[in-house]
C-alpha cells in the first residue's frame, strides 16, 4: 500500500507513516497542480493532502479509474476537497479536529488584541525609525477588557476563543450560531448575524468554509458593525466578502481588522496591504511545531484504521 504525503511534515509524523507502509513525501510547499491532483487518485491507495489541494468534483470525473481509497487531510477544515464527489468514488476522507483548536483561539486572541491595540502599526513605526517618543495621545486604541465580544460559529474552536475573552478579560460573549449552545460560562445567543455584529464591540469569525457560509460576513453585516469595532478572521478567507472588508477599512466605518486567512490565498489584495487599520498574518493559526506534529499524527491515525479496515477516527 502507497501513501503519498503531499507536503513535507515534521520527521516525527514522517516516521510514524513510514511504520505503517509505503511513503513517498512531496519536497513542494505549493498546492497540487492539476497534474499531480490526477497522479494523487490514480498512483496511490492514499493521499495525505492539505490546504490549497483542491480535489473538485472535475478531478474525480475526469478520471476513468481511481485507485485512491483514502483522504487523511491534514487540517481540520475540508472545504477544498469535495467529500460528496470523493465517497462516489469510493474514497474516504477524515480531517485533524481537536488538534488545532487551542492553537486557533490563540492566534483569535492575537488578532484581537494586535487589532484593537494597534500592535502591527506601531511596530511599523518602530522599525521605520519614525517614532517621535510617548505622548498621552499616541496611537489610541480599543482597550478590549470588559467589552463585548461577539463569536460567528460556536464550535470547538468558537467556543475556546469565547473561553479566553471571557475567562481572560472579562468580556461579554455573545454568538450566532445554527444551535443554542450551554456552556460554563454566560453567554447570550443572537437572533441573527447582524444584530449581533451591531451590538458587539469585536466580531470574530469562526465558521467551517463551504457554500453555506461563502461571503457569510458581506457588506450588510459590515454595514452593521459599530464604528469602533474590529472584525477578527481565522475561519477562512471566502468566508468574508474581501472587496466588501476592504471598501468598509477604507471608509474607517469600522475600527479595524484582523486577518489569518485570505479569500484568494496567499494572495493578499495591495488595497489591504496599504492600509493601516488592519493586522495580516500569513495563515499562522496553527503554525507551532507541537500542534503540527499532533494534526499529523492524527491524520496517521487515519491511515492506520484504514489499512487495518477499523473505522476511521475522524471520518468527515
Amino acid at each position: 500500500m502507497k501513501l503519498w504525503i503531499t507536503r513535507p511534515l515534521p520527521e516525527t509524523v514522517l516516521d510514524a507513516a513510514r511504520a505503517l507502509c509505503e511513503v513517498e513525501v512531496r519536497q513542494e510547499t505549493l498546492p497540487l497542480t492539476k497534474e499531480e491532483l490526477r497522479r494523487a487518485l490514480t498512483d496511490f491507495d492514499m493521499v495525505l493532502p492539505t490546504l490549497g489541494d483542491v480535489f473538485s468534483r472535475h478531478v474525480f470525473n475526469e478520471l476513468r479509474e481511481v485507485r485512491c481509497k483514502l483522504l487523511a487531510n491534514f487540517g481540520v477544515g475540508y472545504n477544498h476537497i469535495d467529500v460528496t464527489a470523493a465517497q462516489s468514488r469510493g474514497v474516504a476522507v477524515s480531517n485533524t479536529p481537536g488538534a488545532v483548536t487551542d492553537a486557533t483561539a490563540d492566534i483569535g486572541m492575537m488578532l484581537i488584541l494586535m487589532s484593537a491595540r494597534r500592535a502591527a502599526e506601531g511596530e511599523r513605526l518602530v522599525r521605520a525609525g519614525a517614532w517621535p517618543g510617548w505622548h498621552p495621545t499616541q496611537m489610541l486604541g480599543l482597550h478590549v477588557t470588559g467589552k463585548r465580544v461577539g463569536i460567528v460559529g460556536m464550535g470547538r474552536i468558537g467556543q475556546a476563543i469565547a473561553r479566553r475573552c471571557h475567562f481572560g478579560f472579562g468580556m461579554e460573549v455573545s454568538y450566532f450560531n445554527r444551535s443554542e449552545k450551554t456552556l460554563d460560562f454566560p453567554t447570550s445567543r443572537a437572533r441573527s448575524l447582524t444584530e449581533l455584529a451591531g451590538a458587539v464591540d469585536v466580531l470574530v469569525v469562526a465558521v467551517p468554509a463551504g457554500t453555506d457560509t461563502w461571503h457569510l460576513i458581506d457588506a450588510e453585516v459590515l454595514g452593521a458593525m459599530q464604528s469602533h469595532a474590529h472584525l477578527i478572521n481565522i475561519a477562512r478567507g471566502d468566508v468574508v466578502d474581501e472587496g466588501a472588508l476592504i471598501a468598509a477599512l477604507e471608509a474607517r466605518s469600522i475600527g479595524g481588522a484582523g486577518l489569518d486567512v485570505y479569500e484568494h490565498e496567499p494572495a493578499v489584495p495591495e488595497a489591504l496591504t496599504a492600509l493601516d487599520n488592519v493586522t495580516l498574518l500569513p495563515h499562522l493559526g496553527t503554525a507551532a511545531l507541537e500542534v503540527r506534529e499532533a494534526m499529523g499524527l492524527m491524520a496517521v491515525e487515519n491511515v492506520a484504521a484504514f489499512l487495518e479496515g477499523k473505522p476511521l477516527p475522524n471520518a468527515v
